[in-house]
C-alpha cells in the first residue's frame, strides 16, 4: 500500500504532478530513461532489416523457419517495450506532444515492420503442409511453434501473394487513424463542460467526475443537467464522429473484402476459428431474454419515485448509502477476496499494490476509462481513473483480473502464445468481480449495504451482457450497413442506435433526445471492432465457471480453480473456444446465454423482497 495518503477533492481535476508518485505507475520495469527507449527503438529497426535476409530461406529446412520464428519472437518482445514506454507516458497525459511524437514514430517503424515480413506468411504457405508437419515431429524446438503453424495454414485462403501482403502492408499505417482521431477529439482536443448544481455548487464534466455525479448525486434535474451537457459535445460534433466511425467501417469492410471474406464479422472472427453463429445466436438469445432487464428498470423507476425515467437515472443507487471507498482500504479487499484461487495467486495481486503497476487517479490530460496494459518483458500495467465511487472499486478488481491473466500467461508461455485472444480475455476480469461481489455481501451488515450490493450485481448483468450486446448489435448493423453500399451518416447512425433502444428496453424508459448519440462517446466501437460482444460471451463463461467456486464441495471448488488457473496460463496456446472447452466451458449450447437472464431474474427478486423490508 502507499506510503503516503492522498485523496483527490471532488469536481477538482489535479494537475499530474499534484499526485504522489505512490499512486503513478513506475515505468522503469520496462525502460529506464527515453535513452535506453532509443537505444531498444533502433535495435528493433535494424533487427526489421535483419529479417529481410531470411527471405527466400524457408523451404531450406526446419532449421531455417525455427530461425524465422525466433526472430518474429525477438522483434516481438521489443515492440511491447518500444510502444508501451512511450504509449503510457502519453495516457498519462495526453497533452504531452513529444510522447505523442515518440508514439507516432513508433506505429511508423511498427509499419515498416509489417511490410518487411509481409512475405513470411505466403513463404510459409507455399511449403506443403506435410513437410512442414515433417519438419516439425523430427525438431523439438520448432515443435513449440506447431499450433502458429497450424492456426496460419487454417487462414490460408485469406493470405494473399507475398505482393498483396506487402500492398496490404502499406494500409498498416493508415488503420489507426479513425481510432487515433477520436482519441484526439474526445480526449486531448474535447473541452469538458461544466454545470451548476443545485447545490450552487460548479463541477467539470470530465469522463470520470461524470459518472460519479450519475452514480452519486440523487437530484434528477442534476443528473439530467450533466447528462444533457456532456452528450451535446458529442452532438456538436456528431457529423464529425458519424465521418471517423465511416472510416473504421469502411477501413474493415476493405479489409475483409481484400481477404476474401464474405463479412466483416467473418473476417474478425475466423483467425480463432470462432462461428459467426456465436455472435448471430448471442444477440437473438439476448433479445429474446429482456424481459428481466425491463423487469429490474420498471422496479427501478418505482423505488425512486419519478414520473420519467431515462438513461441518466439507471446508475444512481436505490437507497441513500453515500459510502466513499477511498483507494488505500480497497487494496487489501481485493487481496482477500481471491482467497479462493489461492495463496500463490494472492501474493501476485499484493505485488501489483506493492510494486506501483497501477496509475490511480484522474488528472489534467489523462486518457479516460481503464485497462491493463500487457507488458511483455516487464509486467502487466493498469491505467485507472479512480474516484471512489463503488463502480471504480469494481473497475479494479476487473482490471486486476487482466492483469493477472497476463501474468500467468507470461511466466508460463513461450513469447509466441503469450497473448491471449479477447474471446477469453474478459473471462478473468468478470470472475475477479464475482468474488469481489461474493465478499463484499458476506461483509455486508444492512439492508441498504445489501441493496446497494445487489444493484451492482444486477448492473453488471446489466451492463456487462445485457448493454454490450446492444454495443455488438449495433457494429454488426453499422457494418452491413458499407456491406450492403448504404450510406453511414450521423442520421443513420442515430436512428439505427435509438431503435436499439427501443427494441431492448421497450416502453421502460422515456426517450432522450440526446441518447440517440451514445454510440458516440462508446470508444470501443471505434479503437476494437467486434470486441463488445466478447463482454458478453465471457459473462456467461465466468458465470459458469462461479457455480463450481461457490460449490460446497471441497473437491468441485478445487477442481474449478484448477481449470481456471490452466485457463490463464494457457495463453493463445489454442483456439479460444478449445481453452474454454478444457475449462468445462460450453458456449456453443444455448443454454449458457439464457441462464444469465435466469440470474438476472433471480437477483431482481431478491432486490424486490429486499426493498419491501
Amino acid at each position: 500500500m502507499p506510503a503516503q495518503t492522498f485523496r483527490p477533492r471532488q469536481g477538482v481535476l489535479p494537475l499530474r504532478d499534484e499526485i504522489p508518485s505512490d499512486y503513478t505507475w513506475d515505468l522503469s520495469a520496462i525502460c529506464q530513461s527515453w535513452d535506453e527507449w532509443t537505444v531498444l527503438l533502433q535495435g528493433l529497426e535494424a533487427a526489421i532489416e535483419g529479417f529481410k535476409a531470411l527471405q527466400g530461406t524457408l523451404s531450406g529446412g526446419g532449421d531455417r523457419l525455427l530461425a524465422a520464428f525466433r526472430a518474429l519472437d525477438s522483434m516481438g518482445a521489443a515492440s511491447y517495450r518500444v510502444w508501451y514506454y512511450t504509449s503510457l507516458q502519453y495516457d498519462q497525459d495526453q497533452r504531452d506532444n513529444a510522447a505523442n511524437a515518440r508514439r507516432q514514430r513508433v506505429q511508423i517503424v511498427f509499419a515498416r515492420q509489417q511490410q518487411a515480413g509481409a512475405w513470411f506468411h505466403p513463404e510459409v504457405l507455399a511449403i506443403p503442409i506435410e513437410t512442414v508437419r515433417g519438419w516439425i515431429d523430427s525438431n523439438p524446438e520448432l515443435a513449440v511453434y506447431r499450433f502458429a503453424i497450424e492456426s496460419l495454414f487454417h487462414q490460408q485462403e485469406h493470405v494473399l501473394d507475398e505482393r498483396g501482403e506487402r500492398l496490404m502492408s502499406f494500409a498498416g499505417r493508415f488503420d489507426s487513424v479513425p481510432s487515433d482521431s477520436y482519441a484526439a477529439l474526445t480526449t486531448a482536443d474535447m473541452q469538458s463542460p461544466s454545470i451548476t448544481l443545485f447545490s450552487g455548487e460548479r463541477v467539470t464534466l470530465s469522463y470520470g467526475q461524470y459518472r460519479a455525479l450519475l452514480e452519486t448525486n440523487r437530484r434528477q434535474e442534476d443528473r439530467a443537467a450533466a447528462y444533457r451537457a456532456f452528450h451535446r459535445t458529442y452532438a456538436d460534433n456528431q457529423n464529425t464522429y458519424a465521418a471517423l466511425y465511416n472510416g473504421v467501417l469502411q477501413r474493415d469492410w476493405f479489409h475483409a473484402r481484400a481477404r476474401g471474406y464474405a463479412s466483416t464479422l467473418d473476417a474478425e472472427l475466423h483467425g480463432n476459428n470462432i462461428p459467426t453463429a456465436v455472435v448471430e445466436n448471442l444477440i437473438a438469445a439476448t433479445k429474446e431474454g429482456v424481459e428481466p432487464l425491463r423487469r429490474y428498470h420498471r422496479l427501478r423507476r418505482r423505488a425512486l419515485g419519478v414520473d420519467t425515467y431515462r438513461l441518466y437515472d439507471l446508475f444512481v443507487p436505490l437507497v441513500e448509502h453515500d459510502v466513499q471507498y477511498p483507494y488505500d482500504d480497497v487494496g487489501e479487499w481485493i487481496v482477500e477476496s481471491v482467497a479462493p484461487l489461492g495463496t500463490d495467486y494472492q501474493q501476485l495481486v499484493r505485488q501489483a499494490f506493492r510494486e506501483r503497476w497501477i496509475d490511480v487517479y484522474e488528472n489534467l490530460g489523462k486518457r479516460s476509462g481503464a485497462y491493463s496494459a500487457p507488458v511483455y518483458g516487464a509486467h502487466p500495467y493498469m491505467l485507472l481513473n479512480y474516484n471512489e465511487t463503488l463502480d471504480a472499486v469494481f473497475t479494479l478488481a476487473h482490471e486486476m483480473g487482466h492483469s493477472m491473466h497476463t501474468l500467468l500467461s507470461h511466466q508460463a508461455q513461450p513469447f509466441v502464445y503469450a497473448g491471449y485472444t479477447i474471446f477469453v480475455a474478459e473471462v478473468p476480469s468478470t470472475l475477479n468481480e464475482a468474488l469481489f461481489l461474493d465478499l463484499m455481501l458476506q461483509r455486508a451488515r444492512s439492508r441498504d449495504e445489501k441493496v446497494i450490493l445487489l444493484q451492482h450485481a444486477i448492473d453488471s448483468i446489466t451492463s456487462t451482457f445485457y448493454t454490450q450486446v446492444l454495443f455488438a448489435d449495433f457494429e454488426l448493423q453499422a457494418h452491413r450497413l458499407v456491406e450492403q453500399d448504404q450510406p453511414v451518416t450521423a442520421e443513420a447512425l442515430n436512428r439505427l442506435y435509438s431503435g436499439l433502444l427501443r427494441e431492448y428496453y421497450g416502453d421502460v424508459l422515456d426517450e432522450e433526445e440526446l441518447s440517440k448519440l451514445t454510440w458516440a462517446r462508446i470508444s470501443h466501437l471505434f479503437s476494437s471492432p467486434y470486441y463488445v460482444y466478447q463482454y458478453a460471451t465471457c459473462f456467461a463463461s465466468a458465470a459458469s465457471l462461479m457455480q463450481d467456486l461457490r460449490s460446497s464441495s471441497s473437491a468441485v471448488k478445487a477442481g474449478a480453480v484448477d481449470r481456471y488457473l490452466s485457463l490463464l496460463r494457457a495463453g493463445g496456446s489454442d483456439y479460444p473456444m478449445t481453452l474454454l472447452g478444457r475449462a468445462g466451458i460450453d458456449l456453443s449450447r444455448p443454454e449458457t446465454v439464457r441462464a444469465v437472464a435466469t440470474e438476472l431474474d433471480l437477483l431482481v427478486g431478491r432486490l424486490e423482497a429486499e426493498l419491501a423490508r
